[in-house]
């Protein structure tokens, strides 16, 4: 997988380099666009939408017969070698990014380097088919227009829908004089070189977007007249500024592959309106889709973007307040802010603050607070936790886990940890006479301190979740686990009360989440050495894993990626682990 913040190349093959499909998010339409080569791309089933074929002295290879040794250059270009004959042909896919690069577009380079004492003719041909067009919110619904395929007087190859207005419009060009044919929904594009003895010789495929045709041709011409390796410079320097390093290549190695996953899966930039949103994930396989929470987006995805990019993470931030914070913590939303589902989660609500605390602790920029959005989304939080504070107690209730799933008492404790530290926030950042009205975050610490523990154990453990009517539950709860206590500065990870509870969580690996959260507990330095060699999804998070880390279900979760890098940084830099 590769994209940027505009295109998703999610599905690239890696027997014969084809590309199987290409996701959009688009606005108006609430749903991410996805044009593919079959209804089956997801699991590479039927033709491609974009498939490389070499010819070399007239002879076609097959790429596929042959070893694609791929790496990743700058952590994230998927890059391939082969070899064929006395050829060796390197190819790399990338989407341009970066600040003078950043375009709805995408670049397929073939490098050829021959090693023969004879001159070599190579034919580069990029064939296609458009075989299929979908909206996906969470599942794919296929276009009810025919799709159409043209070739412009630009000597572009244009993929569209026929019925007008369109959503998506995609156009292929070459980096010089191309053959072009158009059959039905198949294409083919061209390109002739010669590759001298002992020389080399290179071609370039330039894959553009547009809400229309014109759009998408006018982008095209973009990618052609800055030229693909000036756009691959700036691509793998930008890159290169969002890694982190903290000193051992590993380690190193899962958190930048995870935050750049979520950096570009987890964020996106609707073609219809240029404005970022926060997903769950562009991948198209997983069951959230392109829908969002608070608190995925708040606590998962934007520490990781805070991590590389602080100018985006601002954006993101107000953004999140601009579109969810009219109701926070009611349930998932659509990127845009429309409500998909309901289901209060009082972690919702806190996330707002917590976000904000963060943001200003990690950047110095307290001047966010003055923006309105920001502003509005900190006094809304604070009306909403008034609301759901016991009447004698305080503490607060929830209907629903972050993970959305109902819970067994109302009052649970990762979500009253979560809001005592967001009282403590508000109380520092609202107007001198709100701030007095905010409870006092250290009688809500008392409180769960009181209600949550048997008085009568002295060795006792925190409860998972209480109705304060003698009731409670110790089932730790993946979505809300206890071991994520120290991070809302309610316990200190070496304290005798977290260590006793979180030690009594049954030690079954399946939700990746609690995993994750296993860095703070007292086995962190394990935890950490098998997050490090576990092969989840390809290196990236998943939902659902097995006791080896192998993902079995929900994997290319953008947003979980997030939270495993910036949770492992934290565990390395923060509380001085080693993996």
């Amino acid at each position: 997988m590769t994209g940027n913040h505009w295109l998703a190349l999610p599905c690239i093959h890696p027997a014969d380099g084809s590309i199987h499909a290409v996701g959009m998010l688009h606005r108006g339409a609430r749903a991410a666009v996805e044009f593919s080569g079959s209804p089956g791309f997801v699991n590479g089933d039927g033709p491609p939408l974009l498939k490389p074929v070499i010819e070399i002295d007239g002879v076609v290879q097959d790429l596929s017969a042959g070893t694609m040794a791929w790496e990743r250059t700058a952590t994230w270009l998927p890059t391939f070698t082969c070899t064929l004959g006395d050829i060796v042909v390197r190819g790399s896919i990338f989407a341009p990014y970066g600040r003078d690069a950043d375009v709805a577009g995408a670049v397929y380079v073939f490098a050829f380097e021959n090693r023969g004492a004879e001159r070599r003719s190579v034919v580069v041909r990029m064939l296609g088919t458009l075989g299929h067009r979908q909206l996906r919110v969470r599942t794919g619904r296929p276009a009810e227009d025919a799709s159409r395929v043209s070739k412009s007087d630009a000597g572009l190859v244009l993929l569209e829908g026929s019925a007008q207005p369109g959503l998506v419009a995609l156009a292929l060009g070459a980096d010089g004089a191309a053959d072009i044919t158009v059959q039905g929904t198949t294409f083919s594009l061209s390109r002739s070189l010669e590759v001298p003895a002992a020389g080399t010789g290179q071609a370039a495929f330039y894959l553009a977007a547009g809400p229309e045709r014109d759009g998408a041709e006018a982008t095209a011409a973009v990618l052609q007249r800055r030229g693909w390796h000036a756009l691959l410079t700036s691509t793998r320097e930008a890159l290169q500024q969002l890694e982190q390093s903290t000193g051992i290549e590993a380690i190193d190695r899962l958190i930048n592959r995870n935050l750049l996953f979520a950096y570009f899966y987890g964020v996106a930039r609707a073609l219809d309106d240029a404005h970022y949103y926060l997903v769950r994930t562009r991948a198209p396989w997983h069951s959230a889709g392109v829908t969002v929470r608070d608190w995925d987006a708040l606590m998962w995805t934007l520490p990781a973007v805070q991590l590389a990019d602080t100018g985006l993470a601002r954006e993101l931030l107000l953004r999140m307040c601009e579109l969810h914070a009219y109701a926070p913590g009611r349930g998932v939303h659509y990127f845009d802010g429309t409500l998909f589902e309901p289901g209060f989660a009082l972690e919702g609500v806190a996330a707002y603050p917590i976000a904000v605390d963060r943001y200003i602790r990690d950047t110095g920029d307290g001047a966010i607070v003055d923006e309105p959005a920001i502003g509005d989304a900190l006094y809304l939080s604070s009306d909403d936790l008034k609301d759901r504070r016991d009447a004698r107690v305080p503490l607060y209730s929830t209907d629903v886990t972050t993970a959305g799933d109902p819970t067994l008492h109302p009052f649970t404790l990762h979500a009253n940890a979560a809001v005592a530290q967001a009282l403590e926030v508000l109380r520092r950042t609202l107007d001198e006479q709100s701030a007095r009205e905010v409870e006092d975050p250290a009688a809500v610490r008392a409180a769960i301190r009181r209600h949550f523990t048997n008085d009568r154990d002295p060795k006792g453990k925190l409860a998972a979740s209480v109705d304060l009517a003698g009731h409670r539950s110790e089932d730790d709860v993946a979505g809300a686990s206890a071991l994520w206590v120290p991070l809302f500065e309610m316990l200190d990870r070496q304290d005798s009360l977290y260590r006793r509870t979180v030690k009594a969580i049954p030690g079954n690996v399946s939700s990746l989440e609690r995993q994750i959260a296993r860095l703070l507990g007292p086995d962190g330095e394990q935890v950490l050495e098998w997050l490090r060699r576990a092969p989840l999804h390809g290196g990236l998070a998943a939902e659902v894993v097995d006791e080896t880390g192998l993902a079995v279900a929900n994997g290319g979760d953008a947003a979980l990626s997030g939270l495993l890098a910036a949770t492992a940084w934290h565990a390395v830099h923060v509380l001085g682990m080693k993996g």
